[in-house]
């Protein structure tokens, strides 16, 4: 039985989507993060040794990485639907865009975080000083690059209406994370209506509805 520990709020639950997609039984350890910290609870660390999530375990595996869960399912599991034959240029554009997600989209979502939050993070007295650095630093550095990756995104869609290409695979799951996180923080808005469709694709899925009853509220969408 594969078990995902679950923590909420976080890229586990492309990994529920994904097992919902593929049909396959398998159970949820709930974990929550820390209110204050927004930090993994410390019974993570039982599990692997970052005490991060997303990790399932799969008999006596352990996988711990979005991407790298993606591919142990597919390999394992999947039938066909989710990855794109051996050498097309689907199967390419697929492996691109999973790595894509983790690798170029979420550390830019990341920063954007971490200076959004410094000011309130800082003692009130310089905190005028701190928002001045940060909203600096986002207008020179991030919020340029978020743009030129929206635009790229919006771009590439417009070649098939799915990440790989004409068929939904496991590529636009794992891209569902990061470009949810960019509707809520990143800059996505009606100037970009493939991404917008492709949110409005997913969030229309079976799969995707019975993976969010089961994972808990999912604050990324609100």
């Amino acid at each position: 039985m594969i078990t995902v520990h679950h923590l909420n709020n976080s890229r586990s639950q492309r990994v529920l989507w994904l097992l919902e997609e593929l049909g396959l039984e398998y159970e949820i350890k709930f974990y929550q993060r820390n209110p204050k910290t927004m930090l993994a609870p410390p019974e993570l660390l039982a599990v692997h040794p970052l005490g991060k999530s997303p990790v399932i375990t799969d008999g006596d595996v352990t996988v711990a990485e979005s991407g790298a869960i993606v591919e142990y399912l597919l390999e394992r599991y999947d039938d066909g639907r989710l990855l794109p034959a051996a050498g097309t240029q689907e199967r390419q554009r697929y492996r691109y865009w999973l790595h894509y997600a983790e690798g170029s989209a979420m550390p830019l979502l990341l920063l954007q975080l971490i200076f959004s939050r410094l000011p309130g993070a800082v003692p009130a007295l310089i905190r005028p000083v701190a928002r001045m650095i940060a909203n600096g630093f986002k207008g020179r550095m991030i919020t340029p690059q978020l743009g030129r990756h929206l635009q790229f995104m919006e771009d590439e869609l417009g070649r098939g209406g799915w990440f790989a290409g004409v068929a939904f695979s496991a590529a636009d799951i794992q891209m569902s994370f990061p470009v949810e996180g960019l509707r809520s923080r990143g800059g996505l808005d009606q100037r970009y209506p493939r991404l917008l469709r492709f949110l409005e694709a997913i969030h229309a899925r079976a799969a995707y509805q019975r993976a969010l009853e089961r994972g808990g509220p999912y604050e990324l969408l609100r």
